[in-house]
């Protein structure tokens, strides 16, 4: 990943917290043939471990052999920026458009699981992450247990080995206070996805080195 000195996230409670609140990622490996292959998946990152599962139905899984090489890309609020928000529009027009947004990739080797019992482990961790906030959280086993044995034997379980981990959020930490002051503003303006996240996420900090 490129990652500009200004834009580097190498905190790990920041880097699980940005992981935690998306929930998903884009899991990459390559195929025989050589090409990558991609599948959004919901992931459970825990320890050095990312934990998931993806229908038996995809055959994704059939290019994933023993500590395959793999990529986690788990993606965060992204939004494009106008440099008509620059402040330093009107004093030199020297500006030009630009895209905000954070990401983190967790990169090790992925292992395949067809056991039930891990399956049903994955599915739980998995559900206990997602529902823990609610006031009635729903619980794999709330379902009949024949059902529940059904539906792990339409799913294989992949389990990620991490051994590297960056992260990267670009807020446009190289603009002057001004200029970053004005991409907050036209951002709240915005009725598109991504862009009061990118507005919340944006701080106001010194000038940077510039960034492409």
């Amino acid at each position: 990943m490129y990652r500009p000195r200004f834009n580097v996230v190498d905190d790990e409670h920041e880097l699980r917290a940005m992981v935690a609140a998306v929930g998903s990622a884009e899991l990459v490996t390559v195929d025989g043939d050589g090409y990558p292959r991609a599948t959004l998946l919901p992931i459970h990152w825990e320890g050095d471990v990312v934990i998931t599962h993806m229908a038996r139905a995809n055959d994704h899984w059939r290019g994933i052999g023993n500590d395959s090489p793999a990529l986690v890309v788990c993606g965060g609020p992204q939004a494009y920026v106008s440099p008509s928000w620059y402040a330093s529009k009107a004093e030199h027009g020297k500006v030009v458009p630009t895209w905000n947004y954070s990401t983190v990739h967790l990169t090790g080797r992925a292992t395949v699981h067809e056991d039930a019992e891990w399956l049903r482990a994955a599915v739980t961790a998995l559900t206990e992450r997602h529902e823990q906030w609610r006031s009635h959280p729903w619980a794999v086993t709330d379902a009949p247990g024949e059902f529940i044995d059904g539906q792990l034997r339409a799913i294989v379980g992949v389990e990620v080995r991490i051994e590297r981990v960056e992260g990267k959020a670009k807020l446009s930490q190289n603009r002057s206070e001004a200029d970053r002051l004005g991409v907050v503003a036209g951002l709240r303006e915005e009725r598109v996805a991504g862009a009061s996240a990118i507005a919340d996420a944006m701080g106001v900090g010194p000038e940077g080195d510039p960034s492409s």
